[in-house]
């Protein structure tokens, strides 16, 4: 581990570039993760997550060494894993861990997320991460995931907290209710979309409010210490840095609990943040 990037903050941010809104090219994508896997903050940094999609039409494999490592979107839908995971598998390329949604928002979840759990038997060794939306049938498909996680698949939640319409946005107490869930089934989780910046904020051109990333971790914190969901949610309310960041700092030599991290489309966004509030010492080789 780097001296620079705490223990706390290991592997957070998954660079997910080629998604909005960043939305670069694969190309340009490949060159800037080779960069951040060579800079001083390369700890901070999770694998590229590339999608489906690209996988298929095989233009990843024309890009990269063997061994690249990657994490995988199901931007295909659950069906379409398999044949990218093979063709990710050919041409060497190292997957640490498959994301996909199991349901849109308002559906049950259960019939998606147990036919993900029949093809990800066989995928022993990577990390499964399970989009579930906050509506109907979230709790249920909690106690599913767990199960599952019990009997030995390394399997895992994922939600959203963010996106183009302001029903993606979870308030900071229903945010809360899901990690205090997952905290009681002893369920590793990730989140995507939203969390731009460190601190909790509105957005002046949306009129949205966006979760902060240290908030997430500060409340993920509290949980993991037996917070109650009203205690958490007052972290993800929080609009004043210091609270969250004293929080995040008092451990920041401990290993993250239960939250996995998230993908941003920026990595600099997310690394200026973290030495802005003194979390990350920044801007030197050592």
């Amino acid at each position: 581990m780097s001296t620079q990037v705490p223990r706390l903050l290991a592997g957070l941010v998954d660079d997910a570039a080629v998604f909005p809104p960043g939305s670069a090219s694969l190309p340009d994508a490949v060159a800037a993760h080779h960069r951040h896997r060579a800079a001083w903050y390369a700890d901070l940094v999770g694998p590229l997550l590339v999608p489906a999609s690209a996988v298929v039409d095989g233009k990843l494999g024309e890009l990269v060494d063997p061994g690249f490592v990657v994490g995988l979107i199901g931007d295909t839908g659950v069906r379409g894993l398999p044949a990218a995971l093979s063709l990710l598998a050919e041409d060497g390329i190292q997957i640490r861990q498959v994301e996909t949604a199991v349901a849109k928002r308002g559906e049950d979840p259960q019939p998606g997320l147990d036919e993900l759990l029949k093809l990800a038997e066989p995928w022993r060794g990577i990390d499964v991460y399970a989009e579930i939306p906050l509506t109907f049938g979230l709790m249920g498909a909690l106690d599913t995931v767990a199960e599952a996680r019990a009997g030995g698949l390394p399997v895992a939640a994922k939600f959203r907290t963010g996106g183009l319409a302001a029903e993606l946005f979870p308030t900071p107490v229903e945010l809360a209710a899901v990690i205090c869930a997952c905290r009681d089934r002893e369920l590793p989780f990730k989140l995507t979309a939203g969390l731009h910046h460190a601190i909790r904020h509105r957005d002046p051109e949306t009129g949205f409010t966006h979760h902060g990333f240290v908030n997430v971790l500060a409340a993920t914190l509290a949980a993991a210490g037996g917070a109650e969901v009203d205690a958490v949610a007052s972290l993800l309310f929080a609009t004043d840095p210091l609270r969250v960041v004293e929080l995040a700092r008092a451990q920041r030599d401990a290993e993250r609990p239960l939250w996995v991290g998230y993908g941003s489309c920026s990595i600099s966004e997310p690394l200026t943040d973290l030495i802005r509030l003194g979390l990350v010492n920044g801007g030197f080789e050592k």
